[in-house]
């Protein structure tokens, strides 16, 4: 089936950018939008990230570089309409998701990051993040009490 797309369509299905999946993301939400992607919540979207997750698994497990491509894309696409869901009802946005993974990789690889002494093995470095995770769900209790 050939579908005829606007000028917009067709720029944003051609965009190699996370911006426009965003575009796309808000737009599927707007009203006049996707009613399925409206009547949308966390909870419903569970089962759509749990499965996308499987068919990483198996796409890795088989690998099948092409599969794994489109299912990446499909958990991409779940972590936006997590977060556009979260940023509509003030929590928080995309850009605050990709800051906090960007921090926390920085901070749990001070071997590569940091001034301080580097790891030569992979268990040196799990080790390493291990502590370090423990340490910041410690902190993030200890704050969370106050």
């Amino acid at each position: 089936m050939k579908i005829k797309l606007t000028p917009e369509g067709s720029r944003l299905a051609r965009s190699r950018s996370l911006r426009s999946l965003e575009k796309i993301m808000k737009v599927l939400l707007n009203p006049g939008g996707c009613p399925w992607d409206r009547r949308q919540t966390h909870a419903t979207l569970l089962k759509y990230l749990r499965e996308e997750a499987g068919e990483v698994s198996q796409a890795v497990r088989r690998k099948d570089w092409h599969n794994l491509r489109e299912e990446l894309g499909d958990v991409l696409l779940q972590v936006v309409f997590h977060s556009e869901l979260a940023r509509r009802a003030g929590r928080f946005s995309l850009a605050d998701v990709i800051e906090t993974v960007n921090s926390k990789m920085v901070r749990r690889h001070p071997h590569v990051f940091g001034a301080g002494a580097k790891l030569d093995t992979p268990a040196q470095v799990l080790r390493q993040w291990k502590i370090i995770k423990k340490a910041e769900k410690a902190k993030a209790a200890r704050k969370a009490g106050k």
